[in-house]
């Protein structure tokens, strides 16, 4: 996932509820940050029952009727936002669709609105949103709540040891000069094994450093948590939340 080789494009799936709007509302601010264009996208789903109820030419008129109410909300959003707005339908299978569809157009960004879950993995990001941010190969940004200011105070800039990383905290330094954010680096440590553990907090510190030899506020998190994604989610979440970020 190379940020170079990308267009300046953000991808927002939208399904005309609450939440993917808010997603779509959040959008403008990173456009604008980017200097990128939003195309705006919305699934038939193919799969779904009610859908194979409708013949071949209402299934038809139905899509032309779509297409043109939403080159219409476009130009709306787009008067609206100052941000060039393309309108996109397509056909299939939800996250499928999504992720062709950002490959296709080489974004680079995904911002989708997720709603909640009694799952804890789940509450984070939703069902959907998790598995497109699994299967990614972009940056893919997940907007959740029901209030969202225009920017944030606080960025969560979780590390590993892998080659990602590095892309990450290029893009949180990016957003945290836009929006005057202080970035909390974390890492979150699963093992009792020195050598690794003397690693992550290498890590962490070359990162804090370097984020702020870059003109921007970031603080150092050295987080124990019990393996397992679940534990790891919760501590982060637990996390994100003292920092109200």
């Amino acid at each position: 996932m190379v940020m170079e080789n990308r267009e300046n494009k953000i991808l927002v799936p939208v399904d005309f509820g609450e939440q993917s709007l808010i997603a779509l509302d959040q959008s403008y601010n990173i456009a604008r940050m980017v200097n990128a264009e939003i195309y705006i996208l919305h699934v038939i789903t193919e799969n779904n029952a009610l859908w194979g109820l409708f013949s071949k030419k209402e299934q038809s008129d139905f899509e032309e009727k779509l297409k043109i109410k939403l080159t219409e909300f476009a130009g709306f959003i787009e008067q609206k936002s100052g941000v060039k707005v393309i309108p996109l339908v397509e056909k299939g299978k939800l996250v499928e669709t999504i992720i062709n569809t950002a490959e296709r157009l080489k974004v680079k960004f995904l911002i989708v609105g997720t709603t909640s879950s009694t799952d804890i993995k789940q509450k984070i990001i939703g069902s959907n949103a998790l598995r497109i941010v699994r299967e990614a190969t972009f940056p893919v940004i997940t907007i959740k709540g029901k209030h969202h200011r225009a920017g944030c105070k606080n960025i969560v800039l979780p590390l590993d040891l892998t080659k990602e990383t590095r892309e990450k905290v290029s893009y949180a330094i990016h957003f945290a000069k836009y929006f005057n954010s202080v970035v909390h680096a974390v890492t979150l440590n699963t093992t009792t094994d020195t050598y690794i553990m003397n690693r992550l907090k290498m890590q962490l510190e070359q990162v804090s450093n370097y984020i702020k030899s870059q003109g921007v506020e970031c603080t150092q998190n050295f987080i124990n948590s019990e393996s397992g994604n679940e534990n790891m989610c919760s501590a982060l979440l637990d996390f994100s939340h003292k920092v109200e970020a």
